[in-house]
Parts: structure tokens; sequence; C-alpha cells
């Protein structure tokens, strides 16, 4: 595998990380979705580029990587993009990271194209305080730019290419492609010094800031080293140079962020947080709401230019212009130098008439392109009897003194031409009249306070001064008479709150006092009312519950106070079933209101107690106090005593538990046999008959070999007694009988 795009669906990254899909390349790493299936979560695995860690740096590079990979995954932010794991697989360096549900800012600025000054500091607010963390750690980012801003599907900002963005800025400029990707987002001196200060990061928010709300960057050419050029040699212009009505403040803000000089930003994300969060507190609903749109075009505006155009086109006389009688002047040639100037004008020797920008076949005299043409050029327009110009006198005159007929003389001409002058500038006055009239009129009705109602202040409701007030927590049945009052609109909903009492208002939609409620578009208010803590009931069953602790979750209860140390072990109950719980089974509560359940741990484990030679009570009192059944049994024992525990179904040492069942056989002693009486009887006979009972028999003949009779006279042991089967030893007892 020679680049990390190769890497297939499912192959196993390190042993640990399952490829899923490719989520984007990029010129230096390309990010896949993963699973860890060592702990069974998403994670988004970043493979570096094998070409980033070729060459003689191979080692430097790798070990800055590394490096910056620890200091990312020491920063604890929820704005930040947490780092897991680095490694290296088939010589590819990787970072496992936090795999993030959402899009990045850059998605978003394509499909909104700008944003509100509200959204606009959200994200920025967010973005610093990500930054803050980072730069409390000591680790600066480099590459702050809405590819990097990602935004989760709860709206929450983090801040992705921690770690990366350093080492990868130590590498060429050929080699990574990075500036020429985020020209227009480096601090000035980044790109002079190539020094990576907090405050660069706090420039690069700024910038992302001036992009979202003028929906284009300050600086905009097609040559990115045209646009290092002007970050570094040129001030970055205000954005209300562009989005005309922002907020002063606002504009400022930024402009603090994105100075030229680094002494006059922020020292850090957590200075530039400080100021933007001061900053919000003061800012009216009005200006939060403020948003530019690239399209709008006023059209009283526009017929005013138009007005305004076309006036521009009129002949009108130059003012303060002199004419210098008894000079004369052709076309495009010089005026004389020595000729005497009449009616206290001076000569201006070697100055020539300017010409016309246009060809003289293109621009006549008299002809609407003339005035404009000059205008252009920077001179005012003049008409065809322009007073400072100096033209031919006629020759001659009628004999009775009148001017002749067609005389274009300035003098003849003079009287009409005020009057269409005037004309002129009265009908142009008496329609800006009227536009500018039917202009406020359709600015108040279509666009001002004629437009909108406001949403009116509730009755209780406390606000501060200059900062945006929040309809929440007040009645809505007052406020209900307010609306209808304003002739407000409105739809109402229903929710629970565990803060909002029931029946007050737990938010509005739009949320503040004095927001615009169009009137054209028949805008309608949302109304979410408290239905004040929602209420839940624990189950009656919940004591024959298999797995009691999801039951409780299941029925609403949120929190569930439950130890594995308090657990107890039981003999009735189960294990994992419920022993106690409170408040009790049935009992309606608060869904946020604690319930304490102790689980059993089922029979607790015994030792079988050690019980051969005890006596029967003992026995009995030892098994029962480890809670086992016990059942008992008794056999003949020749060397264990009557009443003694003879022997036990569990061994001794044994792990049982509670309720175990263990039998007990005890002693009966020796077994006994009543000794027949056998005096009298044959020799014969009488061996049978003991032998029968088990007895060994021993045969005394004193007269030995004068037997006579073959009869028994005595026997020991005497007849009636009691005898014992076996000795001690497990011997059978002897019987001695006498013969004669």
């Amino acid at each position: 595998m020679s680049e990390a795009q190769d890497m297939p669906k499912d192959r196993l990254v390190d042993g640990r990380y399952r490829i899923v899909r490719k989520i984007a390349d990029g010129g230096m790493a390309t990010v896949y979705q993963a699973v860890d299936v060592r702990l069974g979560r998403d994670v988004a695995i970043k493979i570096m580029h094998q070409q980033l860690a070729q060459g003689p740096y191979r080692e430097q590079f790798i070990a800055r990587f590394h490096r910056e990979a620890n200091a990312a995954a020491s920063i604890a932010s929820p704005n930040i993009v947490q780092v897991y794991d680095t490694g290296e697989h088939d010589g590819l360096d990787y970072l496992v990271m936090e795999y993030v549900k959402g899009v990045n800012l850059r998605a978003e600025m394509q499909r909104k194209r700008t944003f509100s000054v509200r959204e606009t500091l959200r994200v920025v607010a967010e973005t610093l305080s990500g930054l803050a963390a980072a730069h409390a750690a000591r680790v600066v980012h480099r590459d702050i730019k809405p590819e990097n801003i990602l935004i989760n599907n709860r709206g929450r900002v983090q801040i992705t290419d921690f770690g990366l963005a350093k080492a990868i800025s130590q590498a060429t400029l050929s080699s990574t492609g990075m500036l020429l990707g985020t020209a227009a987002y480096l601090a000035p001196e980044m790109i002079s010094d190539n020094e990576a200060l907090p405050q660069g990061d706090c420039y690069s928010v700024g910038i992302m800031a001036w992009e979202m709300l003028a929906g284009r960057v300050p600086f905009q050419t097609d040559n990115p080293v045209t646009m290092v050029f002007k970050h570094v040699n040129e001030n970055v212009p205000s954005v209300a140079t562009v989005c005309t009505g922002i907020d002063p403040r606002v504009a400022r803000f930024i402009s603090s962020l994105t100075n030229r000089d680094v002494s006059d930003r922020p020292a850090d994300a957590s200075v530039a947080l400080d100021r933007l969060q001061e900053l919000m507190r003061t800012l009216p609903p009005d200006a939060l709401r403020y948003r530019y749109d690239p399209s709008a075009q006023p059209q009283a505006t526009t017929a005013m230019s138009a007005l305004a155009a076309n006036a521009a086109n009129m002949p009108t006389p130059a003012p303060n212009a002199q004419q210098t009688p008894g000079t004369q002047q052709t076309p495009n040639a010089q005026s004389t130098p020595h000729t005497q100037p009449t009616s206290g004008a001076q000569s201006t020797p070697s100055t020539q008439s300017t010409p016309s920008t246009q060809p003289a076949s293109d621009v006549h005299p008299g002809s609407p392109a003339q005035p404009m043409a000059r205008m252009h050029s920077g001179m005012a327009p003049r008409a065809n009897n322009d007073p400072t110009s100096t033209i031919a006198m006629p020759k001659s005159s009628p004999t009775d003194g009148r001017p002749p007929a067609g005389d274009d003389s300035p003098t003849a001409m003079q009287p009409r031409r005020k009057r269409h002058v005037g004309l002129i500038i009265g009908i142009i006055v008496a329609v800006l009249a009227v536009l500018g009239a039917g202009g406020a009129w359709a600015w108040w009705y279509y666009a001002g306070p004629g437009s909108y109602n406001t949403m009116p202040k509730p009755e209780g409701l406390t606000c501060e001064q200059n900062a945006p007030c929040k309809i929440t927590g007040v009645d809505w049945k007052q406020y209900k008479s307010a609306l209808d009052i304003a002739d407000i609109h409105y739809a109402v909903s229903e929710a629970h709150s565990d803060d909002v009492p029931e029946g007050d208002i737990i938010s509005t939609d739009p949320a503040y006092v004095d927001a615009h409620v169009s009137k054209r578009h028949e805008q309608m208010v949302r109304v979410v009312v408290s239905l004040g803590v929602q209420q839940v009931t624990i189950p009656e069953d919940i004591t024959s519950s298999d797995d009691p602790l999801a039951a409780l979750k299941q029925a609403g209860i949120e929190h569930v106070k439950h130890a594995d140390d308090t657990d107890e072990w039981s003999l009735d109950v189960p294990q994992g079933m419920i022993i106690s719980i409170t408040p009790d089974a049935g009992t309606t509560i608060a869904h946020n209101e604690t319930v304490d359940v102790v689980l059993s741990k089922g029979p607790m484990p015994v030792q079988m107690p050690d019980l051969i030679g005890q006596t029967k009570d003992y026995a009995q009192k030892t098994l029962k106090d480890d809670k086992l059944e016990v059942t008992f049994n008794e056999e003949y024992s020749d060397s264990v005593a009557a009443g003694r525990v003879l022997y036990t179904s569990q061994d001794a040492g044994s792990t049982l538990h509670w309720g175990d069942s263990v039998t007990v056989t005890l002693s009966k002693g020796p077994e006994t046999v009543k000794m027949p009486d056998v005096v009298r009887k044959s020799t014969d006979e009488a061996r049978k008959e003991l032998e029968a009972l088990g007895f060994k028999v021993k045969i005394e003949r004193p007269l030995a070999g004068a037997e006579v009779l073959h009869l028994v006279q005595s026997q020991d042991p005497a007849a009636g007694t009691d005898v014992p089967k076996r000795t001690k030893d497990g011997e059978p007892t002897t019987v001695t009988i006498r013969v004669v």
C-alpha cells in the first residue's frame, strides 16, 4: 500500500481499527470512518500520505507529528475534536480521533452564504472557547479555517486538525500544499516571520467571522501569492464597509481580531472570548438579528440613482465661468499668448484647450455624449454655447440693430436656456419629492415600523438594561392577552419543564422582547407553555422484573441510585432482582427524582464445615447458621460412638451456597446381637448357630479326647447379653464355647 487513499473497506488498521468508509481527501491525509473493534465505538482515523514522511527529514517530521498529536490529546474541551490514539501502519502514520456526526462550516457557508450576527458570534464564541483551552495548554492551531470547524448534529462547534497543523507547517510549501489552501486565513506574522502565536489563531478566527457576515473573505484574488502579499502589507478593511447597517461594536470587535499588528490583537483566545461575551451582553436584539443580503437592491435608491444619472447627461452651464470677449479660438488650437486680457481676465501662456475624450466624429457638440465624455475625463460638461469658450463674433448685423435670424450668440440664447434649466430643475425636484415621499411610505409599510409588530414585554418580567430580554417564566394567560391586544397571531404547544412552573411560558419564537413580527407574511409566534415537571409512576411489578434498572429507565425515571457494593445476598430473591426500592413500587414521583434500588446478589457462597465426630446438635446448628438444608441418616459404626457424625454428603471445605442441601450420617454405634443360649447343644449345632450370626466360634475342650457327649457345657459371652458383632478393628466378635 503506497497511499492512504488505497485503504480498502474492512481493512483492519493496527489490528484494532476497521475501515468503514472514506470521509474526505486532503493534500495532507485521508480521513476514514472506522470502528474501534476493541471498544466498539465509531472513530475517525486520519492516515497521512506517504510523501509527507519521505526524504531525509522523515524522523524529524514523524517526531513532530507525534509530539503535536500528544499535545492535542492533552487538551480537554467540548469544542475540540478529541485525539484518542496515534500509531503507524504499513509505514504510514495515523491519528485516531473522535468521530463527529455533522458538517463543517464551509458546507454551511456554501448553503447559507451569509450568517446573522447572532449565528456568527455563537460560532466564534465556541471556536474561541476551544482555542482558549488549546492556548492554555501552550498549543497553537495554526490552521483555523471553515474546513476545520465542524458543527455536530447538536449544533456544537468542534475544532479539528489539532496536532497535525503545526507538524505540517514544518514541511516545505511544495511538499504540503498547505499555504495555497489557507492563504485567506493566515496571520501576517506567520507569513513574514514564520511565527506561530496565539494571536495568529485569533486573526484567523476574525477572517472567518468576516467571511460569515459578508459572504466573502476581505481580500479576493485568484493568486495565492497576491493573497499572501495583501495580508502582510494591507490592513483588513472593516466588515462595515460591506455590511452596511451592522452594529459598529461588532465591526470593531472583528477588526480587533484582524489587526495587522500582533500587539493590537487580543493576547490569546481566552482574552478574545472575554471581550466577545461582554459585547454580546450589550447587543440589542436588532443588532443580533442583522444579516447582510448581498442581493438586496432597495427600489427607492435605484430610482434616485437613475434620475441622478439622467440629470448628469443634461447640458448645464459651468459654474463660476467668465466670458473673455475679444478672443477667438478654433477647435484644438492653442490660445494666442500675446492676446491682452480684458475685463479682468489673465492670459494663460502655453495652455491648450482640453480636447474631448471621444473622437470628434463620435462626440458632437450639443449631443448628450459630449458632457458625459467630459465628466469621465474629469472636466465639467459644457453646452454648445459654454460661456467659458471663445467664439467668433458675427461679421455684420442688420441695419435695424436686431440680431439676425437664427443668431445663436450667448446673448440671444441666454433667456431661453435659463427657462429650460429652471424647468428641468423644477421637474427633478418634484419627481424626487414624490419618490421620496413614496419611498418613505413604502419603507414604512414594507420594511419599517408599519411592516411589523413587536413582541410585548410581559408583566413582571425583569430585563437588564441594554441586554436581550428573553420571554420565559411568565404567566401565559396574562401574556396571551398582551399578544391579542398587539394583534399578533400565535400558536401554542405544551411541554414538560423541570424549571418553569406549570402554566408559565417556557419559550417563544421570536424569543425576545421587542423582536419584530412581520405583518406582511402573516408570521406566527410560537409559544411553548409549561406542563410543569413530568410525573412518572414506579411500576407495580418492578420487584418481579428480571432487569429492574432497564424497566425503571423505560418508565421515564431518570435518576436511579444503585451501587454494586450496596447490593445484598438473598436466599429468596434471585440474583439481579429487587430486594428493596425507595419510594415503593406504585408511587408517582417527578421524573427527575432519585429512586434508590438495592438488588439481590443471589445466595451467598459458604464453605462446608468439618463435622466428622461432632454431635448431631452441633452439626444441625452449624449448617443452619450457614443457611444450608440438612438431612440426617444413621448407620452402625464399630469405630464412631453412637450419636456422632459418621460422614457428610459434601466434603469439608467445598463451596456451597445458601439453600444447598447437605446429608449428614450419624453413627448408631457398633451393631449388636442378643447372644443365643447354645448350652447343652451339640458342638456342631452351636457353632453353626453362632457363625450364622456373624460370630467367630472358639471351642474349648478341657478333657481332650475324653469327650463322650459332645455337648456345650458353657458359653462366653453368656446367653441373653447384647454382644457387638464386630470389634473396633472390624473383626467378628469371638464367642467361646466349652464342650464335654
